[in-house]
């Protein structure tokens, strides 16, 4: 994985020149200079241009993810179904018929459904992340990549069961004669809001978990918890609007109230939700990126 001549120091410490003497092309040894790498300095050097150099480690990373997710399951990528529908049916039944939630004029199963879709891969992106660098202790020890990798490739992976499961959706929205509208052109607006909440959550969380291993137990709560602040089991038009904008603090609320409006066709979003849900979004993922390089420097010594 390293560059020919390139020797790389996960220490803080100031690590000793190296030189590593490349073959030529007549097999004998060639002198080369010495490489000295340090670790990067300053607030803002993000060094994003590593990710892309070792973009194909990122690809095989998120090829592995799937394969251990399903490897020796009896129905396989049926998971991927199986979960959203079952907690659409308790939606509809607890929620829809018990609670008389309203459902903004919509079916209660299909509108549940449209939410729990993009909730769904959030929260797995999130738990995935938040555990990725311990998970992956034995490799941040072993060789040099950027570290930032390992939870790109852990929000990255769900994508797919996404996709198995959205599926579904548009054949329930022919099932209940519910056609798109012109706001299905942004849903991928949506869904990369969602995936980089997902990223900006996991790298905040992935970085604490390597120095506090009480991360790891607390991330389950919280994103139970953080699904009854959001809009899924219920729409945005319940909370009063005086407090909206403060309710739009919450990055997710602004994706679920998109993906209802651009696949079933309701009244046009609270934009006002939306538009703060990004904002939040922006800076936690700028502010994520800050501290993860910060702590990414003694991540090989503590995890």
């Amino acid at each position: 994985m390293l560059a020919e001549g390139f020797v790389r120091f996960e220490s803080t410490a100031k690590p000793e020149a190296r030189s590593i003497p490349p073959p030529s092309n007549d097999g004998e040894a060639v002198e080369a200079l010495p490489i000295v790498i340090r670790p990067s300095t300053g607030f803002l050097h993000l060094d994003l241009r590593a990710v892309w150099q070792y973009r194909e480690l990122l690809y095989f990373l998120v090829w592995r993810e799937v394969k251990v997710r399903y490897k020796q399951t009896v129905i396989g990528m049926a998971w991927a179904i199986f979960q959203p529908l079952m907690m659409m049916v308790i939606f509809t039944v607890i929620f829809g018929r018990f609670a008389n939630i309203p459902s903004d004029g919509l079916p209660y199963p299909i509108f549940a459904y449209a939410a729990i879709l993009p909730w769904n891969y959030f929260s797995e992106a999130v738990a995935r992340s938040g555990r990725s660098l311990v998970t992956d202790a034995n490799l941040l020890r072993k060789v040099y990549f950027p570290r930032l990798i390992i939870p790109m490739a852990a929000v990255l992976s769900p994508i797919v069961d996404f996709l198995f499961a959205l599926v579904v959706l548009f054949g329930m929205m022919v099932w209940f004669g519910i056609a798109p509208t012109r706001g299905a052109a942004a849903l991928p607006v949506f869904f990369f809001l969602a995936m980089c909440t997902a990223l900006a959550v996991g790298l905040w969380l992935s970085a604490l978990n390597v120095r506090y291993r009480d991360i790891g137990h607390v991330i389950p709560f919280v994103v139970q918890l953080w699904m009854y602040a959001s809009p899924v089991a219920y729409p945005v038009s319940m909370v009063p609007e005086n407090l909206r904008v403060i309710y739009g603090l919450n990055p997710i609320a602004g994706v679920v109230e998109g993906f209802r409006w651009g696949l079933l066709g309701k009244d046009n979003p609270d934009f006002q939700v939306i538009a703060v849900s990004a904002v939040i979004v922006m800076a936690l993922l700028v502010s994520g990126l800050i501290f993860f390089k910060q702590m990414e420097r003694t991540f090989a010594d503590v995890v």
